[in-house]
């Protein structure tokens, strides 16, 4: 078998497929492009498929990354386009590669996003979200496979900046695992008495994925 892995977008209305979804929409373009796949064996066998951090729903990534296991004899060259012709609309991918590092080494994620506020935002408001994010605990009700628990993502956010004066921009580099933070836990962290700044609509995309050392993750 050889493995390779995929770099893709995930733009558009293709922001709003679930996981499960695009397993499966990944799965028929590789077919429908004549790249043949390697499978598990047994009574029910699968394709060798994997993604290293899954999407939440709604939110886009200009960074996304598979791992597909081919046929012996199939390789990378012109993978890239062959896929992406047999992919809806929001769905690219760029680049195809061999694999040099595991998926347990992403430590951190940069993301982008911007605040929308009915009315304008209040005054001040990149100061107040600045110093929420910036307090020495930040705790939210998050839920994991155990249930709802509280966690402080204060240790978990490496550094989050927000600047304009309409729709408020926000830039980011958030922990990718052990735990990870995702956009919802932001906006989780905007209740209670912190209502005041929470926007009525918040856009997010992932723009990178980084090591322990903060170099990009390929």
């Amino acid at each position: 078998m050889t493995k390779i892995r995929l770099r893709y977008s995930k733009t558009g209305k293709a922001k709003y497929i679930s996981h499960l979804d695009l397993m499966a929409t990944m799965r028929r373009a590789l077919l429908r492009a004549g790249i043949a796949l390697k499978y598990s064996e047994g009574f029910n066998p699968h394709p060798y498929m994997s993604v290293a951090l899954p999407l939440s729903v709604g939110c886009g990534s200009f960074c996304e990354l598979m791992d597909v296991g081919l046929a012996d004899g199939e390789g990378a060259s012109g993978l890239p386009g062959l896929v992406t012709a047999k992919l809806p609309e929001g769905l690219e991918v760029f680049e195809a590669y061999a694999p040099t590092r595991k998926f347990c080494e992403i430590a951190w994620i940069g993301i982008d996003g911007t605040f929308h506020y009915d009315g304008g935002p209040p005054p001040d408001v990149c100061e107040m979200l600045s110093e929420r994010f910036a307090a020495e605990t930040v705790v939210i009700a998050k839920k994991t496979k155990r249930g709802v628990s509280d966690i402080d993502i204060a240790p978990h956010i490496r550094d989050m900046g927000f600047f304009g004066d309409g729709a408020i921009s926000v830039a980011a580099r958030i922990s990718a695992q052990s735990p990870s933070i995702s956009p919802d836990d932001i906006m989780n962290a905007l209740g209670g008495g912190f209502e005041g700044l929470k926007p009525d609509f918040a856009a997010f995309a992932r723009t990178g994925l980084f090591d322990a050392n903060m170099k990009i993750f390929r």
